[in-house]
């Protein structure tokens, strides 16, 4: 098959649940061959993730994940508002989870969370020459603190018990590639 022969349409859609986070929908799809099916999709908002590089650390935040029922340790980063810019949104919520100023800001790149089932995407910005304000600026219901993390802890750490977010693993990847990282 081709490309054109691969790609669906859809004739319809219904909005299934709605909650402040994301909007599940039902979509009439049908393929280029015309074969028909009802499909699920999750509707939210794209976000940022932060890496944050400051003297030879990450700037890493430590928080209660409600899904997976534990603390974890991962780049900060949060939505983008409606109709910001996802730069904006980089700087702002590093400084607002951190205190921390970025001096530069570098998108390293946008992905899909998961092509399969949600239509958002995130986007991975490096954040270098930072300045640290000592105050954060949280959400009334964010709770979380800061830390500083050796870069090289965090490499070879990722994936174990503190580090279990997925997305740090493609931040990270981003990470690595623009620093110009080649493998043996």
């Amino acid at each position: 098959m081709n490309d054109r022969e691969l790609v669906w349409k859809t004739i319809k859609k219904e909005q299934l649940l709605h909650t402040p986070v994301f909007d599940v929908v039902q979509q009439e799809e049908v393929s280029a061959t015309g074969i028909t099916g009802n499909y699920v999709a999750v509707e939210a908002p794209d976000w940022v993730v932060i890496v944050a590089e400051y003297k030879g650390s990450f700037v890493m935040v430590r928080q209660w994940r409600h899904g997976e029922d534990n603390l974890t340790t991962e780049f900060p980063g949060g939505v983008i508002d409606e109709g910001e810019d996802p730069a904006e949104t980089a700087a702002r919520e590093l400084f607002e989870e951190t205190g921390f100023k970025a001096g530069k800001l570098t998108c390293l790149g946008r992905v899909s969370s998961n092509p399969a089932l949600f239509k958002n995407h995130f986007f991975c910005f490096l954040a270098e020459d930072l300045v640290p304000t000592g105050e954060q600026h949280l959400d009334d219901d964010e709770l979380l603190n800061y830390q500083l993390i050796p870069i090289r802890e965090v490499i070879d750490s990722f994936a174990d018990s503190r580090f279990s977010h997925a997305f740090m693993g493609t931040a990270l990847a981003f990470y690595l590639r623009h620093r110009g990282f080649i493998p043996d």
